[in-house]
């Protein structure tokens, strides 16, 4: 038989917790403010994705109006004052790729008009 330790009696039995938890400790928020995204940015991605789509079907004109739109995205995010750089570039790359495809599809197509019209 053990034998009890002599201030056994008048040791208290607690609890695993007392009161209510202490507060959660939250890291401090940091706020970004984030420039406003170029218009023409988003419109020459867009225009890009159009042309992907079916710009051949259109003679290529959403290729074109992305190149255009690139271009004055670009310039407007140049200056770090909007944001969208990457929208523009994107929409330069697809503008580009598929602009000179389209402009050749676009004069096969009238080239092949022109060629099978009767002659008078």
């Amino acid at each position: 038989m053990t034998t009890p330790s002599p201030d056994e009696p008048y040791r208290q039995h607690l609890p695993a917790w007392q009161g209510p938890p202490p507060p959660p400790v939250h890291p401090p928020q940091i706020n970004f403010h984030m420039p406003p995204t170029s218009g023409s940015a988003t419109a020459s991605l867009v225009f890009g994705i159009l042309g992907i789509l079916g710009g051949w079907c259109v003679f290529g004109i959403p290729c074109l109006l992305a190149v255009i739109f690139g271009h004055i995205g670009l310039a407007q995010t140049s200056g770090g004052q909007r944001g969208g750089r990457g929208l523009a570039v994107a929409g330069l790359i697809l503008g580009y790729l598929f602009v000179i495809p389209a402009v050749v599809i676009t004069f096969i197509f009238f080239g092949i008009g022109i060629a099978n019209t009767p002659e008078q």
